[in-house]
């Protein structure tokens, strides 16, 4: 049991994912009853549901990683678990396996027609897991990379909103679309913020941002996504009256993000970009509290 402890808080930390698929899950129901009607509310099971199955699905994602990037870290990355041999691949493909039965059981115990979904997400997760057939080519086009595995974003968002919108058998709400958009976008802020690194911290064989684009188009990157998302939480949070509380909050963070910017960019060092990564977590978890959780807890005790 303690290799899996290890294991758990090297690679899938749960005191860092949980709280943030928590907020992106009870967001994800409250933004799908908001824009059903004023009188729509989640139920705790739609919530269970979605925050259980999110949470295996970034486990899954982190399984496909193991299986995918065996070799490179195998040869660039001895330290990692599954290299120095703290846990093997079969077991994680055990435990993937097991992770897809519960998301089976719970989704036809809420709802049957969510397996649809599931297996939408399920199947897009199996052509990232094979690099879409074209591992050589997506590594030389970083950009092309990101953006078709972030893709699998919003798909685990369709189904975590699904949750909610499925069990009242209504159609896909409208404006639902934005919601998703955000969760695109928040997925390429997390990935540029942890790929931001100072010159002591590249290691060879590693694909960072700052090593492939160079430091400042590296911090660009990250600050575009941030306004990208910006912009479209503005657009979903007009979409159910709460404008003014997320212009607020984003922008104080949007802030913060040029002061670690010019922080970095003046002075690259280690404890800078640690605040990219923290930042990229603040700024989701904020943003999706902001976006539905905050208007539906309103809604409740008005």
């Amino acid at each position: 049991m303690n290799r899996w402890l290890v294991y758990q808080r090297e690679r899938f930390p749960l005191l860092a994912h949980a709280p943030l698929v928590a907020a992106f899950s009870f967001s994800a129901v409250s933004f799908s009853a908001l824009l059903r009607g004023p009188e729509a509310v989640p139920t705790w099971r739609g919530f269970l549901v979605a925050f259980v199955t999110s949470l295996l699905s970034f486990l899954q994602l982190r399984i496909a990683d193991e299986f995918k990037d065996f070799e490179e870290d195998s040869t660039f990355r001895p330290y990692r678990p599954v290299p120095r041999g703290l846990v093997t691949l079969r077991e994680l493909g055990w435990i993937g396996v097991g992770a897809a039965i519960v998301q089976l059981a719970l989704a036809c115990w809420l709802e049957p027609t969510l397996v649809i979904f599931l297996l939408l997400t399920w199947a897009y997760l199996a052509l990232m897991s094979q690099e879409f057939f074209a591992r050589e080519w997506l590594k030389a086009r970083p950009l092309t990379y990101l953006w078709s595995h972030m893709l699998i974003m919003p798909l685990i968002d369709l189904y975590a909103t699904a949750c909610d919108w499925r069990l009242v058998q209504e159609e896909i709400p409208r404006g639902l679309f934005w919601f998703l958009v955000i969760s695109f976008f928040n997925g390429v802020v997390i990935e540029f913020g942890r790929k931001i690194r100072a010159p002591e911290d590249e290691e060879n064989g590693v694909p960072t941002y700052t090593a492939l684009w160079g430091a400042r188009r590296a911090v660009m990157a990250w600050l575009t996504a941030l306004a990208l998302t910006a912009v479209s939480a503005t657009v979903a949070a007009s979409l159910i009256g709460f404008t003014i509380p997320i212009l607020l909050v984003l922008g104080f963070l949007l802030v913060r993000a040029v002061l670690i910017s010019r922080s970095f960019l003046r002075q690259p060092m280690r404890r800078h970009t640690r605040m990219f990564e923290m930042h990229s977590g603040i700024w989701t978890l904020c943003m999706y509290l902001a976006l539905g959780g905050l208007p539906m807890v309103w809604r409740l005790v008005r």
